[in-house]
């Protein structure tokens, strides 16, 4: 395995402000840089704001990174080694040549640093905020992804698509990376692993909406489509999955419980409203999904979803889904839910650094 990286949503807790927030973002960068983190994801959420007290799920979990690039930028800027991801960026929700521009921009500020890790994501009520129709999220991103690589790959950029038109546009800055930065594509249905497999990207997928079993066989299809399309060489895939780490066995799995469950929860909610605005061709996945979140205790998310425990147990535990998904890199989610502390989630993260990734990059996996 020779990637291991950490998410950060970047919380915005109950009782911080949002300049706050932002500090402790800035400070988990530096924590993951120090400690040797191989690279920082950034996520894009939108509307993330906190939950009413009325709500029946309780506190929501707000953050403060509806910009991953600018955010990535600024981290750029302060550290000297740490890859930066964005992890994803939503390409339906932005023009696709500002996006081409700011990431290229990132890419010459961190002198070569950025992984660029695109998905469609499955909030809609992203895309209501913005006024863009979750239904034809599928394909405003291709298109949108065709229109990056081509401002990156060509003196002049001319298309004329479904959403886009554009004649003899020159696109500055060129990347620094040379033809761009890496491009990583999210998947998380079923019908979107083969597409990323013909197209040749790399894939990044996660275990939110399915458990490590379940995720192999989706990736399998991957594998085989991207064998099938002639692509070279093996695919590389990044899997993200929460990961709690304390020398304490009892207190690794009872500190992080609640904000799980609660996250989790969510996630079930999110993806009813998610079938409610999908198109036909993904409201089918997202109803299964839904269905299976619902009835999810913690014992079974223990049992496949996260990587809970001692360092020791939570090497074991990354070795199996390794060996089982053939994974290239792990990009770990340390505080799924927001209640961890600040103190807990760096400790974790410094645990991993020392303990848990060293052992995973010894090729004993």
């Amino acid at each position: 395995m020779k990637h291991i990286g950490i998410v950060m949503e970047c919380d915005f807790r109950r009782e911080a402000s949002q300049e706050e927030a932002f500090a402790e973002a800035f400070s988990l960068a530096d924590t993951a840089e120090q400690y040797g983190i191989d690279g920082v994801w950034l996520a894009e959420r939108h509307f993330a704001a906190h939950r009413r007290p009325t709500d029946p799920m309780g506190g929501g979990i707000p953050s403060i990174i509806s910009v991953p690039l600018v955010m990535a930028g600024a981290i750029a800027a302060r550290t000297k080694k740490i890859k930066i991801a964005t992890g994803v960026s939503v390409l339906p929700l932005c023009h696709p040549i500002r996006l081409a521009e700011e990431a290229a921009t990132v890419d010459h500020i961190s002198q070569g640093r950025l992984i660029f890790g695109i998905g469609r994501s499955s909030f809609p009520k992203s895309y209501e905020g913005y006024g863009v129709p979750y239904s034809e999220s599928r394909d405003m991103f291709q298109e949108n992804l065709d229109i990056i690589l081509k401002s990156w790959t060509e003196e002049r950029l001319n298309h004329k698509g479904k959403y886009y038109e554009f004649k003899d546009v020159a696109v500055m800055p060129q990347p620094y990376q040379t033809p761009h930065p890496p491009i990583i594509i999210a998947a998380n249905t079923p019908d979107t692993f083969p597409v990323v497999g013909n197209q040749g990207f790399p894939l990044a997928t996660g275990l939110r909406g399915s458990d490590i079993p379940a995720a192999a066989k989706s990736l399998q299809l991957y594998k085989d489509a991207w064998k099938e399309s002639g692509h070279p060489g093996e695919p590389e895939i990044y899997m993200r999955i929460p990961v709690y780490v304390h020398e304490n066995p009892e207190k690794a799995l009872e500190n992080p419980k609640q904000g799980v469950m609660n996250a989790f929860r969510r996630q079930a909610e999110n993806a009813v409203n998610a079938v409610k605005a999908a198109g036909p061709d993904d409201a089918g996945n997202l109803a299964k999904r839904a269905e299976a979140l619902s009835s999810l205790t913690y014992e079974d998310l223990l049992q496949g979803r996260l990587a809970y425990g001692t360092p020791e147990q939570v090497i074991d535990k990354l070795r199996y889904a390794q060996q089982e998904m053939g994974l290239t890199g792990v990009v770990i989610e340390p505080n799924v839910g927001g209640l961890l502390t600040k103190d807990q989630v760096n400790e974790s993260v410094a645990l991993v650094a020392s303990k848990v990734s060293p052992s995973l990059k010894k090729g004993i996996i």
